[in-house]
């Protein structure tokens, strides 16, 4: 198989791979690279304004390797912000979509993490075991290949996958046959939904008292800034060496500006406390001071950037140039303009040259080749300062009138907020409904929770009554009933399992005889069996009398004659029966004391998970709050 030979990608990285779906040999691997370039120029609008955690998307050509076909795609690192991860799905889907003669697979160190997002949805014979190479991207829609017919037959959860060949073939061919199922595509498409203008939502602006150099590099490239804030994140002490002096970023030349982050970025770099070495001239104001916190943003960035470039081997400034002279660049930049990447700009205008700075980079670091020579994060900083002019009259002129930084409250959840996330991720209504206007049948609770009880448990784990993929058990109800004749006589049926017990605890086993001879043996088994139920339901008779005027035959909810047993007694208090002292006994309602139990411990949870919320929960059973709870706590605290 071709998973098994295959290493699996890296912890924190995503693998995403393009195959052509009815090209094969030369003419795939020509489909191929012109699909690459034809990428490039559709997406590049939305991928240079991108910000990565660790690493951007890039595709290379990678030729057939074993049983892999040839195809282009890559690996990226998303480090802390998995929000990358779930942006290339989106990208590998729509590239499918724009490019219909590709077939696109997603997967990272956790397998078919597309499948753990729609887990709810998924058939039963899909398990992590068979789940490799059966999950793929074509024309914009999930398709999930199913067991052959012979593996299916065979009931084989571990079956083979099939190859990736395989695959390709069948989607070419027929994949309306393969489309996954309505919920899990609905469940899939729900996470990557929002993009892409979900891009900028994850942006957050701060203002940052930086070193002019500093804030000269990020106009240019403002992505830096993640590989600034990772480099001050995963500091060591080593890398503090080079910050008791600061050789390429003094702070006595510091402005005012505004740096766009990530959410993720931002939070990673406020969220860590750090007190700056006396040697290094960086000083904090008071915490009570206006700007601290851009005091404080702007130091850490200029630690970062000092790590980045205390690393950084020594490079001419021409290499980037000659990577930005080729024919594909001016095929891209070209491209560019037709899509009216730069909005209108005159060409050479401020705003025309930053947008240009971030296609340059992007081009650089997702499209030029491996072999050639890729700038270090530190190395590419050092070019920016040899080749940028560093106006401090401008930087002063855009700091007096700076736009006002994005509100960071999100960075605060809440306990309301938090359910509210819970509320959200289980697909429940965030809005509060009346008691009247939610309609819970007791009856199906009170069935849901027997059918679970009878079902018979694996190693797998007990198996919920709502699985459509249920196997029944074979019983046959003659043979039962015969043998029941045998022990009990013909009226065995006007026994319940409860007196069945009781027969058990006093019957006449050779264990509890074992000090009798054989004369009273023979007598006993010559006992007709009617005179054996009669005495045994004349004491059972007895010890319910015995027992209806005591605490424990009044802790249970008894029917009422002529209704049926939860339905008529859904209205009773939960409290002992008025007529337990009736000469007339009556039989336990157990659906209702099932209920009355099940609704008893649902509300002792106090709103937390526990056993009750659980079990009707994976049943798909929602019970609502207790009102009677929630109004007195609100008369509580009024």
């Amino acid at each position: 198989m071709e998973g098994l030979g295959r290493p699996a990608p890296a912890e924190d990285a995503v693998r995403y791979r393009l195959f052509a779906a009815a090209a094969k040999g030369d003419g795939a691997e020509a489909l191929l690279r012109r699909c690459a370039d034809a990428i490039v120029v559709r997406f590049a609008p939305l991928l240079a304004a991108y910000i990565w955690q660790r690493e951007p998307f890039r595709l290379r050509y990678a030729p057939p390797r074993g049983e892999t076909p040839a195809h282009i795609g890559g690996t990226t690192l998303f480090g802390d912000n998995v929000e990358d991860e779930w942006f290339i799905v989106y990208l590998v889907r729509e590239i499918t979509r724009e490019f219909p003669g590709l077939a696109g697979r997603v997967d990272d160190n956790d397998g078919e993490f597309l499948l753990i997002e729609a887990a709810d949805f998924l058939p039963k014979w899909l398990n992590p075991e068979n789940s490799d190479n059966r999950v793929f991207f074509y024309k914009g829609e999930l398709h999930i290949i199913p067991l052959s017919e012979a593996q299916e037959q065979d009931c084989d959860p571990s079956a083979a996958s099939p190859t990736i060949s395989q695959v390709l073939r069948l989607l070419s061919s027929r994949s309306e046959e393969f489309l996954a199922a309505e919920p899990i595509r609905t469940a899939l498409y729900k996470r990557i939904s929002g993009y892409p203008e979900k891009i900028q939502a994850s942006f957050h602006r701060a203002q940052c008292y930086l070193p002019a150099g500093a804030a000269a590099v990020l106009r240019q490239r403002p992505a830096l800034v993640a590989a600034a804030v990772q480099a001050f994140y995963l500091r060591d002490p080593i890398d503090l060496r080079a910050c008791r002096s600061f050789h390429i970023f003094p702070p006595d030349q510091r402005v005012m500006t505004v740096v766009t982050f990530t959410k993720c970025l931002y939070a990673q770099l406020v969220q860590q406390k750090f007190v700056p070495d006396r040697r290094s001239g960086y000083t904090l104001p008071l915490p009570s001071h206006p700007q601290y916190k851009a005091y404080e943003l702007g130091m850490k960035l200029a630690h970062g950037f000092e790590i980045l470039c205390s690393k950084c081997s020594k490079v001419s400034p021409d290499s980037k140039r000659n990577v930005l002279s080729g024919p594909l660049w001016e095929r891209f930049l070209s491209s560019l303009k037709e899509k009216n990447y730069f909005k209108g700009e005159m060409e050479g205008s401020a705003k025309y040259l930053e947008l240009l700075c971030m296609a340059e980079d992007y081009f650089q670091r997702s499209v030029t080749k491996p072999e050639c020579s890729e700038e270090s994060p530190g190395d590419e900083i050092l070019t920016l300062l040899q080749t940028t002019t560093i106006d401090m009259k401008e930087f002063e002129r855009e700091a007096a009138c700076l736009p006002p930084e994005d509100d960071d409250s999100w960075l605060e959840i809440t306990p309301d907020d938090l359910d509210q996330m819970l509320k959200e991720a289980r697909s429940e209504s965030l809005s509060s409904l009346n008691e009247e206007e939610q309609k819970y049948d007791l009856e199906e609770v009170a069935e849901s929770m027997k059918a679970f009880v009878s079902k018979v448990s694996t190693h797998e784990g007990a198996e919920m009554p709502w699985s459509s993929d249920e196997s029944h058990v074979t019983f046959d109800v003659d043979s039962f009933t015969r043998a029941l004749d045998r022990i009990l006589g013909e009226d065995s049926e006007e026994l319940d399992s409860d007196d069945l017990d009781e027969e058990q605890e006093f019957n006449f086993s050779d264990e509890d005889n074992e000090d009798l001879d054989a004369e009273n043996q023979r007598q006993e088994e010559k006992v007709l069996p009617d005179e054996l139920i009669g005495s045994l339901k004349s004491y059972m008779d007895e010890m319910d009398r015995e027992l209806a005027h005591t605490n424990v035959g009044k802790s249970f909810t008894t029917q009422k004659k002529g209704a049926s047993s939860v339905k008529a007694t859904a209205s009773q208090s939960t409290g002992p029966d008025s007529g337990a002292e009736d000469t007339e006994l009556t039989p336990v309602d157990v659906d209702m004391n099932l209920i009355t139990n099940l609704l008893e411990s649902y509300s002792a949870q106090s709103g937390l998970a526990g056993p009750t919320s659980n079990i009707l929960q994976s049943m798909g059973v929602y019970l609502p709050e207790n009102a009677d709870r929630v109004g007195s706590n609100k008369g509580a605290t009024e």
